[in-house]
């Protein structure tokens, strides 16, 4: 454990920590890039050039020194870091690398406020960090590898079918190359799949599962994020899937991960209001189709955000679901208005998913909520519903970013 001055000394460096997160973590990830350009294809580079990552990173740290005497307020944020390095292959040699270039980055960028005793500190807090985290890590490695189905590390897939979901969305049907079973995921987890890329190294991204477990395939759904020249990052992987990636070519990819998933523990019996913004669909579609066949009469709603019909996926099969399942309900918003004049019908509006929307839709009852979509519609949704007095425990949801930034969208 920590020492009491420990934690005193790290508690006391929040204030600057606020103040100059940002550039840390800027002049952090410039500086291991540089000096352990091993390190790089596990960061998402497209991410890295938004500063989203950047961003995180700097909430997360300013989070752990703010609640180093307070460990377990951490314990969700520790669990969504774990399975993303899982996910992404870290290991723990891996951990030193980090340790010493953040501890160098602190150094750098504080000056005369990164003193001997506060490098201490900081170090220590790493290492401790770091232990729980690889202890924490290796758990979910052994989990995943013994699963029935499991394996380590990536194991080579095929596209066995690619199929058009709308005008910017594909989805991709992938069986692996030994023909062996796959594991029983979670719904709502991802996988990640490892690609090579222009300059001989390799990258990785993770796509949500938008089909339920028990298929022979797994099956993710892309949108294509137009790429913006040969040397930028963005939209690479999703402009390699939609455009060069056809039938019967491989893919390395890892076994599902996630702490976003629909939660076998928690009372089926409670309605399931399922809210997605564009490609935020994908995972949610994977608990829904479960949620329908495992949870035959429990309420779910599905409401679903696009910019239009022509951008949005799975409407056809949601229809059918909708058919078919009397205690399903969905609806459908739309930012633009209907083409040539043309009528909606009643589960069909023009408009954002907003409190109008939702009044007359959500359930009376004691509901759980799963909400997944671009930054600007999760913040919003989590206005409307922490607004609403819903408890953050029904909350559930996968943000990339800072959590501050949704903590201002629910004092906004």
């Amino acid at each position: 454990m920590l020492s009491a001055e420990t934690i005193s000394i790290v508690k006391s460096t929040v204030p600057v920590l606020e103040a100059h997160g940002e550039a840390l973590t800027r002049h952090f990830y410039k500086r291991m890039f540089s000096h352990n350009p091993e390190v790089k294809p596990f960061f998402n580079q497209a991410h890295q050039r938004a500063g989203l990552q950047q961003q995180a990173l700097a909430g997360a740290i300013c989070a752990y020194a703010a609640n180093i005497d307070n460990l377990d307020a951490l314990g969700p944020a520790v669990e969504l870091i774990a399975e993303k390095h899982v996910s992404l292959q870290i290991k723990p040699e891996q951990y030193p690398i980090v340790g010493e270039n953040l501890l160098e980055s602190i150094k750098e960028v504080l000056g005369d406020g990164a003193t001997d005793e506060v490098i201490q500190a900081w170090g220590e807090a790493y290492g401790f960090l770091a232990e729980v985290l690889i202890g924490r890590e290796a758990q979910i490695y052994k989990e995943i590898a013994s699963e029935p189905g499991g394996w380590s590390g990536f194991k080579r897939f095929r596209v066995a079918r690619k199929e058009k979901e709308s005008d910017i969305i594909t989805s991709f049907y992938l069986e692996p190359i030994d023909g062996k079973p796959l594991p029983h995921f979670k719904p709502g987890q991802y996988i990640t799949l490892q690609v090579p890329t222009r300059d001989g190294s390799t990258t990785m991204r993770n796509y949500s599962l938008s089909d339920r477990p028990g298929k022979a395939w797994f099956r993710i759904s892309v949108k294509h994020e137009e790429s913006k020249g040969p040397d930028a990052p963005e939209g690479y992987v999703s402009t390699r899937l939609h455009r060069e990636t056809d039938v019967d070519d491989e893919i390395d990819v890892a076994a599902p991960c996630g702490e976003f998933y629909l939660h076998p523990d928690l009372d089926p019996k409670r309605p399931l209001v399922l809210l997605a913004g564009g490609v935020g669909i994908t995972p949610l579609f994977s608990i829904l189709a479960d949620a329908l066949q495992t949870t035959p009469d429990r309420e779910i709603l599905l409401v679903h955000g696009t910019l239009n019909e022509s951008l949005q996926a799975f409407k056809p099969v949601i229809e059918q679901l909708a058919e078919k399942h009397p205690n399903f309900r969905r609806h459908y918003c739309y930012d633009e208005p209907a083409r040539d004049g043309a009528q909606r019908e009643a589960h069909m509006t023009t408009g954002l998913v907003d409190d109008a929307v939702l009044d007359p839709l959500l359930p009376a009852d004691n509901a759980e909520y799963y909400f997944c979509g671009p930054r600007p519609f999760m913040t919003s949704i989590y206005r409307q519903l922490t607004a609403r007095g819903i408890p953050n425990e029904n909350l559930h949801f996968e943000f990339f970013g800072p959590r501050g930034e949704l903590e201002t969208a629910k004092a906004a």
